[in-house]
């Protein structure tokens, strides 16, 4: 019941009990010294009507025409109703032209042109402190911290990238495949530079055959290479190693990724806008223009996007206007409590929709900026001085906060990570593995016809070229035999052929009786003539 105490306590010390005059209150809204011209202050105010602007920014502004009289509805009017209780005045509500906060060719186009033109006796909105507004109105104590967010459709597909891309950032696979390329000249050259150093009967590994050693052990395939010098072997060794270290490293993140990945989306910050040239929208005459258009604003480079038309300033009466342009894969710029409101109210119209599908928006995990707003007078205005000391005690009391919270749920609304337990593999999770096929199909097909045109044709004229030489069979150069392929199998076992024992007279070794048989390569075999096991070879024809 604590906090309901609290409540109730701020909310009587805002607009029923007095204000407490003491010489010990100081802060953004202390109350004069001069405690008699404050309440002369309260009684020039006391039964009058003073001219309020607002414009439509729900839920924390707005309008609504009942009976042919606007009233003011929102977060900010419950504020004012709170002084109008406490100072015993009325208000009347203008609405600017064109809905904004600033800008405009005429004073009666805008919040602050209202305000600085005197046409208004104050501005009951949410204005963020900016130079611009300073220079032109007086801002209130603060009220709140706004916060501006960036609210995009929600992708079907995460940003880390496809599946088996995921594992490892760009930068870990630009530096496997410069690993890849470079590690097989690295073995040809220390093979060639120990060759010239030291003379031993290990020659030099061509770069060819240790490319595909290279290639092959990526894919964790064998090799045919047998390395001598203890120089190459470690250089294979290393290279296994390593190979085996980033395959064992990229199966268990590949794993996680499909099984356990968060979801990512690829505008987290505002860099990302400009960096990735997505195209994005605001409310025209909204502070976001001013936070983008004006000189020495922290958020000026985005400008060269305005100028290129890659986003947008849209003149709109309703907020929901804006969610048109979401659904096109733009990005949507605003008040972290609209943006909040628009999706909760997105989601709780979708009633016949599955809950998966619910979520049709998600909000960027970083801010675009955050600013402190308040409420504007003209300058020199005494409602500052009379309202600043009420104001301090609604913001110290977190009514303001209350208020603007109070119509959404305590969960967080479409969070970026729905928690689906049910991880099942899409085709997108594959696609890399289509593209593999198809890319090495197409560099097959090419070498195919690299192949052909070199051996028809090229080769076809060299053999022309070298038609009218004669060569005696001493000069004819003999087909050597690959040492990096295995023996041929003949001859380690020789030719299959019959066995013919009638030509084969048995002689006595050991004091035993055997069949001397010569194979094909040379070597002897003895079959036993009188053990049982020599009758099988006698099957055999």
């Amino acid at each position: 019941m604590g906090g309901i105490e609290l409540i109730i306590s701020s909310i009587c010390n805002a607009t029923v009990c007095e204000v407490p005059y003491n010489d010990t209150y100081k802060g953004p809204g202390e109350i004069p010294e001069n405690q008699s011209r404050y309440k002369d202050m309260m009684k020039e105010i006391n039964g009058k009507t003073i001219k309020v602007a607002t414009y439509n920014n729900t839920p924390l502004s707005g309008t609504q025409n009942k009976n042919g009289t606007i009233v003011g509805v929102g977060v900010v009017f419950v504020i004012m109703n709170i002084l109008s209780k406490k100072f015993n005045f009325t208000y009347e509500v203008v609405e600017p032209r064109r809905n904004y906060e600033f800008g405009g060719r005429n004073p009666e186009d805008s919040l602050i042109g209202l305000v600085n033109s005197s046409k208004v006796d104050m501005v009951a909105a949410l204005l963020p402190s900016m130079i611009a507004y300073r220079e032109r109105a007086a801002l209130s104590i603060d009220l709140d911290q706004g916060v501006w967010v960036m609210m995009m459709k929600r992708p079907k597909e995460s940003a880390a990238g496809s599946g088996l891309l995921a594992p490892f950032n760009d930068l870990v696979w630009y530096l496997v495949l410069a690993a890849v390329i470079t590690f097989a000249p690295c073995i040809t050259f220390f093979t060639r530079l120990r060759n010239k150093i030291i003379e031993e009967d290990e020659g030099v590994l061509p770069l060819s055959p240790s490319f595909w050693f290279v290639y092959s052990a990526f894919l964790k395939q064998g090799t045919s290479l047998a390395p001598e010098a203890n120089t190459t072997r470690v250089l294979f060794v290393t290279w296994w190693l390593f190979m085996i270290l980033l395959s064992a490293f990229y199966t268990a993140n590949l794993t996680a990724f499909l099984t356990l990945s968060k979801f990512t989306l690829a505008i987290e910050n505002p860099e990302d806008l400009l960096l990735k040239n997505y195209r994005w929208i605001s409310a025209a005459g909204s502070s976001v223009e001013h936070f983008v258009q004006i000189e020495g604003e922290e958020l000026s480079y985005l400008s060269v996007m305005v100028n290129s038309g890659r986003a947008r300033f849209v003149s709109v009466r309703n907020n929901k206007e804006l969610l048109e342009s979401v659904k096109k894969d733009t990005v949507l710029v605003k008040e972290q409590t609209v943006i909040d409101h628009l999706m909760y109210n997105d989601y709780i119209s979708k009633k016949d929709v599955e809950e998966s599908e619910k979520c049709t928006y998600v909000v960027a995990p970083n801010s675009f900026t955050r600013r402190q707003r308040s409420f504007a007078y003209p300058i020199g205005s005494p409602l500052k001085t009379l309202f600043d000391p009420v104001l301090t005690k609604i913001f110290e009391s977190g009514i303001m906060k209350f208020l603007k919270d109070v119509d959404l749920p305590s969960t967080k609304i479409c969070p970026l990570d729905l928690q689906s337990k049910d991880r099942k593999l899409r085709n997108s999770d594959l696609i890399m593995t289509y593209m593999v096929m198809g890319v090495g199909s197409g560099v097959a097909l090419a070498v195919f016809a690299a192949e052909m045109l070199f051996k028809r044709y090229i080769s076809v004229k060299i053999r022309k070229g070298k038609k009218g030489k004669k060569t005696s069979k001493s000069s004819k150069t003999a087909w050597t035999h690959d040492d990096t392929r295995p023996p041929p199998y003949d001859s380690l076992f020789g030719k299959k052929s019959k066995i013919n024992f009638e030509n084969t007279r048995p002689q006595i070794i050991n004091g035993r009786e055997y069949y001397v048989i010569e194979s094909g390569n040379g070597d002897k075999k003895l079959i036993p003539v009188r053990a049982p096991s020599s009758f099988l070879y006698r099957s055999v024809k």
